[in-house]
């Protein structure tokens, strides 16, 4: 392949992988029989995959916020601490992290990978934050260090006018790509190839563009939903649910087809060569030879429905095993669990979430660490970012009692164990440097107001020891 220009060595690799993503994305989407059904047979498709991946995905992403803690010690530090943290929300809001979050984590338990692309937008001058899809990506990395990426090209296509519109300065290069006819039905391929160097454009097997790295890195994070061991790519949740979905499928098809012949039911003769006008209905008469014998055949008799059900709650309970989700997580429960007990309950889950969130931390702290790199480069902000740690604050996965934990961490501040910014974050509060200034301004006008209100109280008071004294 060395011969071979990047586009067309795209072409050719992963070939595995494109295939794994549109088998787990279209079993997700409910593509989930794999053969057609025939006349008159029934395929239901009870998409429990896709509700076990939405949940598991709402538990991972509940309440996640970040902090930076200052590694050097003095108010210069604590107060570009707090200028980087504001700096990071505002690129939070501007580019809807929130739900860009959701969204990617939701794409990356289904695929089995996903990405983040941090760059600058000139235009508007500031960080632009996506989430290109994975299935367009490519990654190279050192043999020994897999988190070390020293190649990423990034393979999309475009309708030539937008083309244009994105990259105005090809127009004034030439090359068998420029000048094309403009039609909507007129794609190009593009593909972008970085390194920590070099930036390279390509469109339809033509290199366009060869540039410096403006960036000084690579601006891709890819990351992988759960790992496997010395691998590169991700494993995705739904290979391991794929079995036991099509299985419950066609078992409650079976069922949905009993239930409906047995409300349709069919009239069995015995020992009569042709039938006419025989039906089914309410006062219907037979007239059948004297050594005939009719009768409706009942589908339901000798205890054969307990059977189906019992066989699909089987599967129901094997579901929720693989998926690492117990029937808790969606809400209900068999009897009152206190919260230890919920605990346990869970557990599954929790441990689920944790190994995941253990990838994401790393995720959302490198993606932080690009921002304010960026903004560093661009808006000349020097050490911004230097000397900071980037602290991922996740949510709890298991319903808390409110009162209770504000009383916990009451104590905990009165003992000197959490400071009041360290009660926030784990009471959930988004920004609990701002929230701390805005408890001390409040503080500061009530004590004022105290004051004022003592003096104009004490004041007559004061007169008249004054006038007692005079005397």
């Amino acid at each position: 392949m060395n011969n071979l220009t990047i586009p067309q060595q795209l072409a050719r690799m992963d070939r595995d992988r494109m295939r794994r993503y549109n088998e787990n994305l279209a079993f997700y989407n409910g593509e989930q029989w794999q053969s057609r059904a025939t006349r008159g047979e029934k395929h239901l498709t009870f998409n429990y995959a896709k509700a076990l991946v939405d949940k598991t995905t709402s538990y991972l992403m509940s309440g996640m916020s970040f902090a930076l803690d200052p590694m050097e010690e003095g108010d210069e530090a604590r107060e570009r601490a707090r200028s980087a943290e504001k700096t990071l929300y505002q690129v939070y809001q501007d580019n809807n992290l929130q739900a860009l979050d959701f969204d990617t984590e939701l794409d990356c338990t289904v695929l089995g990978d996903a990405a983040y692309k941090v760059t600058w937008d000139v235009k508007e001058r500031r960080v632009k934050v996506t989430a290109p899809d994975v299935q367009g990506l490519y990654a190279w990395w050192l043999p020994d260090d897999m988190t070390t990426l020293y190649r990423v090209a990034s393979r999309y296509q475009l309708a030539a006018d937008e083309v244009e519109v994105l990259y105005p300065s090809l127009k004034e290069k030439p090359g068998p790509s420029v000048g094309r006819p403009v039609g909507p039905g007129n794609r190009v391929e593009v593909v972008e190839v970085w390194s920590d160097r070099t930036f390279e454009l390509w469109i339809d097997n033509d290199r366009v563009t060869s540039n410096p790295n403006p960036y000084g890195f690579i601006p891709f994070i890819i990351f992988p939903n759960l790992r496997q061991p010395k691998k590169f790519w991700g494993i995705s949740d739904i290979p391991l649910i794929m079995e036991g979905q099509r299985e419950l499928n066609s078992a409650l098809s079976q069922l949905s087809r009993i239930l409906e012949l047995s409300g349709n039911p069919i009239a069995v003769l015995e020992n009569i060569e042709a039938s006419e006008d025989i039906a089914v209905q309410p006062g219907a008469v037979w007239n059948i030879p004297e050594d005939a014998r009719a009768y409706l055949l009942d589908l339901l008799q000798g205890g054969g429905v307990r059977l189906h059900i019992d066989y699909i709650e089987l599967l129901y309970r094997t579901l929720h095993d693989i998926s690492e989700s117990p029937r808790a997580a969606f809400g209900t429960t068999e009897r009152d669990l206190s919260g230890v007990a919920l605990e346990i309950e869970m557990q599954p889950l929790l441990q689920k979430v944790r190994r995941k969130r253990l990838i994401r931390t790393a995720v959302y702290r490198r993606r932080n660490e690009m921002i304010l790199s960026l903004i560093e480069r661009f808006t000349g902000h020097p050490d911004l970012s230097r000397s900071l740690f980037h602290r991922i604050i996740w949510g709890p996965v298991l319903p808390l009692d409110r009162q209770r934990q504000v009383s916990n961490e009451v104590q905990l501040i009165q003992s000197g164990v959490h400071s009041r910014k360290r009660a926030m974050e784990e009471m959930g509060i988004p920004d609990p440097e701002t929230e701390f200034d805005n408890w001390l301004e409040e503080r500061k006008r009530i004590l004022q107001m105290n004051r004022e209100l003592n003096a104009r109280s004490s004041g007559p008071a004061m007169s008249k020891v004054e006038g007692a004294e005079s005397v």
